[in-house]
């Protein structure tokens, strides 16, 4: 598996913004993890996509700052579409859906860059497949049939922009749906039944989408939210002839019991503007019951109850890898640590990508981390190189209290 951190984590976007970055703090983060070369995840905002798209000068200035750095790229984040450091992002993040037009083009863009950027395998020849990770259709109000079958169609047209850039430049390009809680596609189960429903030789062809392009990005903070066994999540994947193309290394917050004042003092901490923070919560009878935002779960006693905090909560806030946070909080990285040897073990796992994606250092409450940026991204990519590569141990999920 190649290993890299998600650019997300920073708020350029455009080339000039970006070129900074990678000056400012990828190759510092290269030298401190001690790495010969490092691996990023770059995010593509749309405004760049199509600038970097349309510009073989601006891919060369790219490239040449990649490689000034001891940097390669084979793998985009183009979930946001931009605006990603707004000051409030929350809901807006999902737009535009896979159908609105302007989410193919996008995305069709970013694999054309994407192609250019790889780097080359041994001898000259074609190296390793690229991948995109992409949102999960939208969120799921409002969503229609007409947007569903929008999306599908979009879908068919992103296989046949893939396979085309194939044939044209011997680079295989990949996009990775992500589901995510709240979405369209919601969990693995989701995305698989949506996927799997259009990739049959029966399905027309304007309808078809191509398995050997398209397959699954594994959110594993969005997994572990879920309360999704990692391992039968993989399985449920690779049985139904699709592949994980991407892992976005990520750790939920676990709260054991949100009825404990303590606790609910401690993830209260989390609460921010920017960005949505679902929340889920594992019932005695197994039901996993949700709340969009950790406001809402919390409740307030002007407004709305919150969940009913009988059960464990995961929310949705990608904290940093090698930190735990403090008591009576902990993090999900053993849910991380299952689902990559679950993929490794899994057809085509060897070729997955494994990005680690904190894009929340900014948002993290005081206290939570004392890392700077550098250091901690640094320290992130040594705690997975330790733990998640192959022979690393594995601990056991944790699925309740």
């Amino acid at each position: 598996m190649l290993l890299s951190y998600c650019t997300n984590v920073h708020p350029a976007e455009d080339l000039d913004g970006v070129l900074d970055q990678l000056a400012r703090y990828a190759g510092p983060v290269r030298a401190s993890a001690g790495l010969d070369v490092l691996g990023v995840g770059l995010w593509m905002p749309a405004v760049l996509a199509h600038r970097l798209a349309g510009s073989p000068t601006d891919r060369d200035r790219l490239r040449t700052a990649l490689a000034e750095h001891g940097l390669q790229v084979h793998t985009l984040n183009a979930f946001p579409y931009g605006g990603f450091h707004a000051d409030v992002v929350k809901l807006d993040v999902y737009t535009p859906t896979w159908a609105d037009p302007e989410r193919l083009a996008y995305t069709l863009e970013c694999a054309e860059v994407l192609a250019d950027l790889l780097p080359d395998g041994p001898d000259g020849t074609d190296g390793p497949a690229g991948s995109i990770s992409t949102l999960p259709l939208g969120w799921r109000v409002p969503w229609t049939e007409a947007d569903d079958d929008a999306a599908t169609r979009a879908f068919a047209e992103l296989s046949a922009g893939l396979r085309e850039i194939r044939e044209r430049t011997g680079r295989t390009v990949r996009v990775a749906v992500e589901p995510e809680p709240g979405c369209v596609l919601d969990t693995v189960e989701d995305v698989v039944a949506w996927l799997a429903a259009r990739t049959g030789d029966d399905v027309p062809p304007e309808r078809r989408i191509d398995p050997e392009h398209v397959g699954v990005c594994l959110d594993t903070c969005h997994l572990a939210v879920s309360f999704a066994d990692p391992v039968g999540a993989v399985r449920r994947i690779t049985d139904a002839g699709l592949r994980v193309v991407k892992v976005q290394a990520s750790a939920a917050l676990h709260v054991a019991d949100p009825a404990d004042v303590a606790a609910r003092t401690a993830v209260r901490d989390f609460v921010e503007k920017r960005y949505i923070h679902q929340v889920r919560e594992l019932a005695a009878d197994g039901t996993v019951l949700a709340a969009d935002d950790l406001p809402d779960a919390l409740g307030d006693d002007a407004g709305p109850p919150g969940l009913p905090g009988q059960g464990p909560w995961r929310v949705h806030f990608h904290v940093p890898l090698h930190h735990e946070p403090a008591s009576p909080l902990t993090a999900t990285t053993d849910v991380l640590r299952a689902a990559v040897v679950a993929v490794r073990e899994a057809p085509h796992g060897d070729q997955a990508h494994l990005d680690v994606e904190t894009y929340t250092w900014s948002v993290l409450p005081e206290g939570a981390a004392t890392d700077s940026l550098v250091a901690g991204i640094a320290a992130e990519l040594r705690w997975a190189g330790a733990h998640l590569l192959p022979d690393a141990p594995v601990a056991t999920p944790r699925r309740t209290a």
